[in-house]
């Protein structure tokens, strides 16, 4: 059985305001692509297909038609909803998406209630795929115990929590099928993908050794770099497809091909992806900035201009390079602080607008922050149930 995994789209994501609509689709297409060449028989999208919970038209025709066309290869496809994912809009376009043998899973479910699905590819192989989309800390760890708890005991009950679904959804593994995990949540060992947007990811998380040896592969979303976990099975994390903002550095994008067959290892391939724009940051002065116009391509740059504010200065820099879409004025007497741009997309999310909210009246907020994040992920499970 050949298995393609990929995660983490992001579909919707703008960079400082500026739309990444075209790149989404290009990328796409190159995965479709890499499906149809490689002939998978299995795609497994392990979740933010969306990047925000309420996508637009355009967003939602990117994502829907990717799946189909990943259908139309041949493949069976399965999807499960990540973070920020809405899992309602998944659920009320799931009866069309089966009738396109695409497999999705908005919340966790008992292995027979659509938990675990057995699905037999053309190439003759059965694989039994446990589904465990996003788990919400905040239906597991309740807003009294978030006051008045150690932080310590709440993440090893959300821990613990994790490895008793993991328990459940595995434990009908057998010996004649490809075995297979497709999740989105955080494991220990996995390294930061540095994006600008990692406030919550790490705050809660589970061990590796929730997943049983029984599994051939383990398809992770929800970290963007990809990578592969130590575990008691294959583990991996497929990554964002491309730089979706100026904090994600590490410069590897691909998604992840696998043979699996029953009874044997899986044999684990990256397939680099080539189609997103790079994302880069310069610096200096007007006169060390004028050397680097035209070397730049066509990335998108994040300019910093270490000297004295004038005016038209920051104008003159975006004549020489046009692909910036931030340009920072570093004043000598600022002492390396940085000004964060406003990008208009980000703050249609109230953690956004909280954030500045905060920093706009010198409240010292990473307390009132992780608080404010857990109960509005409360409210959106109990608008979702």
């Amino acid at each position: 059985m050949r298995i393609l995994h990929t995660a983490d789209w992001h579909v919707g994501r703008t960079l400082r305001g500026h739309s990444r609509a075209d790149e989404h689709r290009a990328i796409l297409d190159e995965i479709v692509k890499i499906a149809e060449d490689e002939r998978a028989d299995l795609v497994l999208v392990a979740g933010d297909q969306f990047d925000r919970a309420v996508p637009t038209p355009e967003s939602e025709q990117i994502v829907y038609d990717a799946l189909l066309r990943l259908a139309r290869t041949g493949a069976q496809v399965v999807v499960i909803a990540g973070n920020h994912d809405n899992p309602r809009r998944l659920t009320a376009i799931r009866p069309l998406l089966e009738l396109a043998s695409v497999t999705s899973a908005s919340y966790v479910a008992p292995p027979g209630k659509g938990g675990v699905v057995r699905l037999t590819t053309r190439s003759g192989e059965t694989a039994s795929v446990a589904l465990f989309p996003f788990q919400s800390k905040r239906g597991i760890v309740k807003a009294e115990a978030l006051m008045t708890g150690d932080p310590d005991d709440h993440q090893k009950e959300y821990a613990d929590r994790c490895r008793a679904i993991a328990g459940v959804l595995c434990s009908d593994f057998a010996s004649d099928t490809v075995n297979l995990v497709v999740g989105h949540l955080t494991v220990v060992g996995a390294a930061g993908d540095g994006s600008e947007r990692t406030a919550h990811i790490f705050d809660y998380y589970v061990p590796a050794d929730i997943f049983p040896a029984a599994a051939h592969y383990v398809a992770l979303g929800h970290i963007h770099r990809p990578q592969k976990i130590p575990g008691r099975c294959p583990i991996w994390y497929a990554g964002s497809p491309f730089a979706l903002d100026f904090g994600e550095t590490h410069g590897e994008h691909s998604v992840m091909l696998i043979e699996a067959e029953a009874g044997r290892p899986a044999r684990v391939e990256l397939v680099p992806l080539k189609s997103g724009r790079s994302l880069a940051t310069i610096r200096g002065c007007s006169l060390e900035l004028e050397q680097l116009a035209g070397t730049t391509g066509d990335d998108f740059l994040r300019v910093y201009i270490e000297e004295a504010p004038s005016p038209g200065l920051a104008e003159r820099v975006r004549d020489m390079f046009p692909n910036a879409v931030d340009v920072i004025v570093a004043r000598p007497d600022q002492t390396g602080a940085e000004r964060k741009a406003i990008d208009p997309g980000e703050l249609r999310d109230p953690r956004t607008q909280f954030q500045r909210y905060l920093e706009e009246r010198g409240i010292e907020g990473d307390a009132l922050t992780k608080l404010f994040a857990e109960l509005l992920e409360e409210e959106y499970a109990s608008a979702s149930a």
